[in-house]
């Protein structure tokens, strides 16, 4: 089975925020495959579903981004799964804005709520895949430009299709093994993200 978890802020305020990128993007994957999130529970609201005759569960937490490990850590007990077996989806200062990357395993670079998952959890060695939301102009200060919104429409544009490019390489992940998602990733335009008027 696959347990997919997008990573975010519950509550209206924060629902089109940079941070939100893991949330947004789970939420294009949910109309993908039909699954409907809306159950309650494990600190998080969560979908079921089946997809090529395997258990898929879609989860975002509800325990605010800094806490996340303790869904995810709830998760893992209660459906037992591998770590391989287990996605986390999320925003990524350190990526170029609108770019996705999917990584086996590693770090939780700059993220709080991923420092908080691998604390939790005891180890770093399940797949993730980032949302670049890019770096904050020099006079933001990085919390506050997290939890901000897109200002442009052109920026929203942006927003929306990473998050469309994400879902689609999370499909295929759960379709047809992590190396086939790699290979997915790797077609994403080299000037996706790019504000240049076409």
């Amino acid at each position: 089975m696959w347990i997919i978890v997008g990573l975010g802020n519950p509550g209206i305020a924060y629902r089109k925020s940079r941070h939100n990128a893991g949330f947004n993007a789970l939420d294009a994957l949910a109309d993908a495959l039909h699954i409907r999130v809306a159950k309650r529970g494990l600190s998080g609201v969560y979908g079921e579903g089946v997809v090529n005759g395997q258990r898929v569960v879609l989860v975002k937490p509800q325990t605010y981004m800094n806490l996340s490990g303790e869904a995810v850590t709830q998760l893992v007990n209660w459906y037992k799964v591998a770590p391989e077996e287990l996605l986390v989806v999320y925003d990524d200062v350190d990526l170029p804005f609108g770019r996705v990357r999917i990584r086996p395993k590693g770090s939780a670079g700059t993220h709080n709520g991923m420092r908080n998952i691998l604390y939790l959890l005891g180890r770093d060695d399940f797949p993730r895949l980032r949302v670049g939301i890019g770096r904050p102009p020099e006079h933001w200060d990085m919390k506050d430009f997290v939890i901000s919104g897109y200002e442009t429409a052109q920026d929203r544009k942006i927003a929306f299709q990473a998050y469309l490019f994400a879902a689609e390489c999370v499909e295929t992940f759960v379709k047809e093994g992590f190396a086939r998602a790699q290979q997915f990733v790797s077609t994403q335009p080299s000037d996706f993200g790019s504000r240049e008027e076409s």
